[in-house]
């Protein structure tokens, strides 16, 4: 779904900025030396300002500095009181606020609810310099510095916390958080278009009540907007005839719209809801439409009703045909616009191609910031996944159109990596994104892109709409190996393997080219049960992919290995399932020496299986499907203590599980048992062991030596 480019066409407005800041300013000084006596607009930021387009606060800044705005950086500010967010002044238009690059209690938390003593996005790796629901925390403060300047959300943690959703670190559903934010504004997603669009009207002198309809925004009014019509969500599996808008509880595999001319139809009854009104041939069926799901009131205590406004919630999220959503809190209703348009390759191309110094700040000195000194050497070449997997944030915050950039746009910033960049001996280390290789594939066909509802464009098969020719990334790889100054370029993104052996060239340019030895993918489980609540594909296509690599890596006369990925205790899965993947990867000599049980992140789908026990990706009903949720803190170390079964700390725990399924022929030495017996007397008493620690992400994270896979 590819838009014409207007992000960077010439605009009417502020355009007072002679040429780019070296750094945006973070300091009264940085501004004096500027000479600027205001900021038009600031961002405060739970990240460390690194000036590099794979963190948000520089993405955003530097669009807004080409818009010709100036923008200056309150970074990691004390949240004790109001006094660092008046550092650069009072802003002229607004605040931008983002917790970051990740979601702060993610960032702060682990799985278990467990404090974080490190942080990636901060100096020196120093943990505790953000608040706990930072996006909220620095939101109340800029109130209180300035309380006549708007303040504008923005960034994953406030995308993910857009309606009524449950939250896990205080077991409850909490409301939008723009209610306890108190902001005026929220901008989900990745938020160039829509910025732009506030940044400009704001600047003209019109006010934030007048922006009610900027697409990628949400606020809160007292009535839904004059002339638009309302359906109330829980008619929606009966609404009588609205076409080409399937019902939310049609099946998936059949949820692309054949006929997108629809006729003039009646609107199921709902509150507030009034005739639709078609004005013009080019009126969509979809347009000036909203859902009224559940109040906040109702789902917060009723799990039928949460489930189903997070099932309708996920069908609205297609650019192309997505409607408003609407939810009332108290007498107020939060409305939510549809989902921004998807950047063009163009604008991509100028978004990617902004004059970063692609390295921190200077105040920061010689202090290491380990999330850039992960990815200093690495470039994003597209965004946005249409996988779907329920565990997953991404097309949430992304959405599901993928959003490309050019070949040489990519091979410009391989350039400036080699010319610019301190350290760099020759070594890309990742050409990717959400994932490596869904580079510039698109839907084939524009009628069913944009009027599809599907989750997933790969579960439960490929779409027959859905382009799998990797050729495209084929030529971008073979062009960027021959960049003078280029040694290796390396792929660390995950691979989609289901897409990659659709196209086998790809998985041998991979083997050839592209692996140091180890390639990251996501198999997720080996039991039919847990990936089916997860929309991730079986393991025969996992064996299919292995055999691949397998076979081109021994041409090239290479011996590279896949590290697989895999959860513990994500929702639909049993304990018996848990004790097969044990199995498996016994039987397959993989030993995992670091995972992470599944961690229950905001708007997710497999959250919502986690707080209700219901499957949202079907039909939902009092009757409906259970899913089984392994809650317990007990059971959950038991699912995680699996993945590492050779672990002798975890034997105890194993050995006890196996009991209580009926298990217990599976302890001893024999080559298909899982853990040997006991052999200390009264036997059942657990070693304590150190703990693990883990670095953050939302997914089992696995780690491998060499020996440990010379034993494969």
């Amino acid at each position: 779904m590819q838009t014409a480019s207007v992000l960077f066409q010439p605009q009417t407005c502020a355009n007072r900025i002679a040429k780019p800041a070296p750094f945006l300013p973070m300091s009264r000084k940085e501004m004096k030396q500027l000479g600027w006596e205001q900021c038009d607009i600031i961002i405060v930021t739970g990240d460390a300002y690194v000036d590099h387009p794979s963190f948000g606060m520089a993405v955003i800044g530097r669009m807004l500095e080409a818009k010709g705005y100036r923008v200056g950086i309150i970074a990691q500010p004390d949240w004790n009181s109001k006094d660092a967010f008046m550092a650069l002044g009072k802003p002229r238009l607004f605040f931008g606020v983002t917790a970051g690059n990740m979601d702060s209690m993610i960032n702060r938390y682990t799985a278990e609810r467990k404090l974080r003593h490190d942080d990636a996005y901060t100096p020196d790796n120093v943990g505790g310099k953000r608040p706990d629901r930072a996006t909220l925390v620095y939101s109340q403060r800029c109130k209180e510095a300035y309380k006549d300047v708007p303040v504008i959300l923005g960034g994953i943690e406030a995308s993910l916390r857009r309606i009524a959703h449950y939250d896990y670190w205080s077991d409850k559903v909490r409301r939008s958080v723009l209610f306890d934010a108190k902001a005026d504004l929220l901008i989900f997603g990745n938020a160039e278009r829509p910025l732009v669009e506030v940044a400009h009207r704001l600047n003209e002198g019109q006010s934030v009540e007048q922006l009610a309809e900027v697409r990628g925004t949400a606020h809160i009014r007292k009535q839904a907007i004059p002339g638009w019509s309302g359906i109330d969500s829980t008619h929606l599996d009966k609404p009588g005839k609205i076409e080409p808008i399937l019902s939310p509880y049609a099946e998936q595999e059949e949820s692309c719209s054949k006929d997108s001319d629809a006729q003039q139809v009646e609107p199921a009854k709902a509150e507030e809801a009034k005739p639709i009104v078609l004005q013009g041939d080019n009126k969509k069926p979809w347009e000036e439409v909203y859902i009224s799901l559940p109040a906040f009131e109702q789902v917060k205590v009723n799990q039928v009703l949460y489930a189903h406004a997070s099932r309708v919630f996920h069908l609205e999220t297609n650019p192309g045909c997505a409607r408003a959503i609407v939810q009332r809190h108290g007498d107020r209703l939060l409305w939510i616009n549809p989902p921004a348009l998807p950047l063009s390759t163009e604008d991509m191309d100028g978004v990617f191609g902004l004059p970063y110094q692609r390295k921190p700040h200077p105040s920061y000195g010689k202090a290491k910031i380990p999330a850039y000194e992960m990815i200093k050497f690495s470039i994003n070449i597209m965004r946005g996944c249409y996988g779907g997997c329920t565990f997953c944030s991404i097309t949430e915050h992304e959405g599901r159109i993928i959003q490309s950039r050019s070949e040489d746009s990519i091979i410009n910033e391989i350039e400036q990596i080699r010319d610019q960049v301190p350290g760099f001996t020759g070594v890309i280390s990742d050409l990717g994104g959400p994932t490596a290789n869904m580079y510039r594939l698109n839907c084939k066909s524009p009628k069913a892109e944009q009027t599809c509802r599907r989750l997933s464009c790969v579960y439960p098969s490929i779409c027959k709409h859905m382009d799998t020719d990797h050729t495209p990334t084929i030529d971008l790889y073979r062009r960027a190996r021959k960049v003078k100054g280029v040694k290796k370029i390396l792929i660390a993104s995950g691979v989609r393997y289901d897409l990659a052996i659709e196209d086998p060239r790809y998985v041998k340019e991979l083997a050839l080219h592209h692996v140091g030895g180890y390639l990251k993918i996501a198999p997720e489980h080996t039991e039919d049960g847990p990936l089916s609540k997860m929309m991730k594909p079986g393991m025969g296509t996992y064996h299919r992919f292995k055999e691949l690599f397998d076979k081109y890596s021994a041409e090239a006369g290479k011996k590279q290995y896949l590290i697989p990925y895999f959860i513990s205790a994500h929702p639909g899965t049993r304990d018996e399932d848990m004790v097969a993947l044990a199995l498996w990867l016994k039987q397959n000599k993989f030993r995992l020496d670091q995972v992470q049980n599944f961690y229950p992140s905001p708007l997710a789908n497999a959250t919502t299986m986690y707080h209700t026990l219901m499957n949202p990706l079907h039909k939902i009903a009092h009757d409906a499907e259970k899913v089984s949720v392994a809650k317990k803190g007990r059971q959950r170390r038991l699912h995680k203590a699996l993945l590492r079964y050779h672990d002798q700390d975890n034997w105890p725990i194993i050995r006890e599980g196996l009991k209580n399924m009926g298990l217990a022929k599976l302890i001893g030495n024999g080559q298909h048992q899982l853990v040997p017996a006991d052999s200390r007397r009264g036997g059942s008493g657990q070693r304590r062991g150190k703990p693990m620690r883990n670095q953050g992400g939302q997914r089992a994270a696995t780690r491998f030596t060499k020996k440990q896979f010379a034993k494969n």
